[in-house]
C-alpha cells in the first residue's frame, strides 16, 4: 500500500509507539521504509548561550539512543532525532523524506488541545500525505 513510512515518537516514547509501528508494518508494502522520529524541543538562543559546549549534542545522541534501544533488534525501523516545534518538524520532516504515510499515536484530547491543538492534530491539519492516527 505505502513505501514510506514516518511514525513520530514522543520523547517520552509512550505505550502507543509499538501499537503505530505495528501499524506501519501492516500496512508497508514488501520494500517499505519506515522511520521512527523523535522531536526534541527547541531551546531558545538566549538559554543556549547559558548552556556547557557540547551538551545540545549529547542529549540528541542519549535520545537517540534511547529511541534505538526501545526499538530493540527491529532491523526494519530506521531511527532518527530532530529538533524543533514537534508538529511542524513532523510534515516538515515528512515533504523533505517522501514519506506517502504518517502513523501517529494520540492520546484523549483534553480540554487543553480544543484551545492549543495537540500533536496528532496539527500534523492532521498540515500533512500534504495520508495520516493514520492511532488511539
Amino acid at each position: 500500500m505505502y513505501k514510506n513510512f514516518l511514525v513520530p515518537i514522543a520523547p517520552d516514547h509512550g505505550a502507543d509507539s509499538a501499537s503505530a509501528l505495528q501499524a506501519a508494518r501492516l500496512l508497508a508494502d514488501s520494500d517499505a521504509r519506515i522511520t521512527a522520529l523523535t522531536v526534541a524541543d527547541e531551546i531558545p538562543g538566549y538559554v543556549i548561550q547559558q548552556l556547557p559546549e557540547g551538551l545540545l549534542e549529547g542529549t540528541r545522541a542519549e535520545m537517540l539512543a534511547e529511541l534505538k534501544a526501545d526499538l530493540g533488534r527491529v532491523t526494519d525501523v530506521k531511527a532518527d532525532v530532530v529538533t524543533g516545534h514537534a508538529g511542524r518538524t513532523v510534515t516538515d520532516y515528512a515533504d523533505a523524506h517522501g514519506a506517502d504515510c504518517i502513523v501517529i499515536a494520540s492520546h484523549r484530547p483534553g480540554l487543553q488541545d480544543y484551545f492549543l491543538g495537540s500533536t496528532a492534530a496539527r500534523v492532521v491539519r498540515h500533512a500534504k500525505c495520508t495520516v493514520i492516527v492511532i488511539r
